[in-house]
C-alpha cells in the first residue's frame, strides 16, 4: 500500500543544499598584513539602472560572499558611486564581511592632490568604511604629475585611511615613476587587462611587477564573455560592450578571434572543463590574479565552478598556442 502523509500534514520538502564555498588560495600583500585571493569579483557593470537590476546586485554579491569570495573590486566611477554603496552596503550586514578585501579606485579625473582626498572621502562614505584596504590609480592621466598624486595617496595612507596604493593601467615606465614618488611605502597592485586574446598589456608588465612584489590583477579574464561561450553562435554583442571593447569585437578582428574561442572550447571540452576553467586558470598560471564579472548569482555559482576544476598543464599549453596560432 503507498504511504501517505498524515491528513492535515503535508510532507516536508528536502531543503536545497547550500553551494559549498569556493577554495581560493591568497598570496601577501608587501604592504600590510592583508592578504590578497587569487580570485575575485569585479563590479564594474554592477549597481547602473533599475531598482530590479539594484536587488540583483545585491543578490549577485550576497552570493559571492557565501561561496567564499573575499576580493571585490570597484570604483568610484562604476554607476557614478551607486557600485561601492550597494558593496558597503551588502558587506555591511554579512557576517563574513569584515574579512573581505575592499579595493575601489581613483578616476583619472581626480589625480590632483585636493581631489583624491576629496574622491577618497567620498568612496569611504559611500562604501560605509573609515578606510579602505586598496586604493588604486584607475589609469594615469599624463596632464597631471604622478609625484602630485602619490604624495597624495601616501598621506591618505598615513592618516590611516588607505590600507595600501597601487595602480592600474600603468606600463612600466608609470609604475617605475610611480614608486619613484613614493617616500615611505610602495605599490602592491597594477590591475591591467588580461586574457587568451588581450596579452599585450600584461606581459609587458609582469617580468617588473614580479620582480619587485607587486601583485598583477587581470580584469576582463574571460574576455567580455567569449571565454564563456557568449557570442559563439553568431549573436552580435551588444552595442555598450562593443564600446568598450572594440579591439575583440572590431569587424576585421571578431571572426579570427570567434574561431579561435570555438577552438578553445573544443579543447575544453576535451579536457572536461567548462571553457571558463581554461581561461581562469592560463591567466592564474602566468602570475596574474582574475577579477571576474558577474551580474546575477548564478553567474557567480558558474564562475566559481569553473575556477574549481583546474586544467592540467599540457591542456593550458595547448590552449595558448592555439590562440598564438601555433603547434602545441
Amino acid at each position: 500500500m503507498k504511504a501517505t502523509a498524515p491528513r492535515g500534514r503535508r510532507p516536508r520538502r528536502k531543503e536545497a543544499a547550500a553551494p559549498s564555498p569556493a577554495a581560493i588560495e591568497s598570496v601577501p600583500l608587501a604592504v600590510g598584513d592583508k592578504r590578497h585571493p587569487v580570485l575575485g569579483l569585479g563590479l564594474w557593470g554592477l549597481g547602473r539602472w533599475s531598482a530590479e537590476d539594484e536587488a540583483r546586485t545585491r543578490a549577485t554579491i550576497g552570493r559571492a560572499i557565501e561561496r567564499g569570495v573575499r576580493w571585490f573590486d570597484t570604483a568610484e566611477v562604476y554607476g557614478a558611486g551607486r557600485s561601492e554603496r550597494l558593496l558597503g552596503d551588502v558587506l555591511r550586514r554579512a557576517t563574513e564581511g569584515a574579512q573581505a578585501l575592499v579595493v575601489t579606485k581613483l578616476s583619472w579625473e581626480h589625480l590632483r592632490a585636493n581631489q583624491v582626498r576629496a574622491s577618497l572621502v567620498r568612496s569611504l562614505d559611500r562604501l560605509g568604511r573609515a578606510s579602505v584596504d586598496l586604493y588604486l590609480v584607475h589609469a594615469p592621466d599624463r596632464r597631471v604629475p604622478l609625484a602630485e598624486t602619490m604624495g597624495a595617496l601616501e598621506q591618505l595612507q598615513q592618516e590611516g585611511r588607505i590600507g595600501a596604493i597601487g595602480v592600474s593601467n600603468f606600463s612600466v615606465e608609470e609604475l617605475e615613476e610611480a614608486g619613484r614618488h613614493l617616500r615611505s611605502t610602495q605599490l602592491v597592485v597594477n590591475q591591467v587587462r588580461y586574457n587568451l586574446f588581450d596579452r599585450e598589456d600584461a606581459e609587458a608588465v609582469l617580468p617588473y611587477c614580479r620582480e619587485h612584489g607587486i601583485v598583477v590583477e587581470a580584469y576582463t579574464p574571460l574576455a567580455r564573455g567569449l571565454l564563456n561561450g557568449r557570442y559563439l553562435d553568431g549573436r552580435r554583442p551588444p552595442a555598450e560592450v562593443r564600446q568598450y571593447a572594440q579591439d575583440l569585437f572590431g569587424e576585421s578582428r571578431l571572426p579570427e578571434i570567434v574561431r579561435q574561442a570555438r577552438g578553445l572550447q573544443q579543447l575544453a571540452a576535451e579536457a572536461g572543463v567548462p571553457l571558463p576553467s581554461l581561461a581562469f586558470h592560463w591567466v592564474r598560471a602566468r602570475g596574474a590574479a582574475p577579477v571576474f564579472g558577474a551580474s546575477r548569482p548564478e553567474q557567480v555559482d558558474a564562475n566559481l565552478d569553473a575556477w574549481a576544476q583546474r586544467p592540467d598543464e599540457a591542456t593550458i599549453a595547448r590552449a595558448d598556442a592555439l590562440v598564438r596560432g601555433e603547434r602545441a
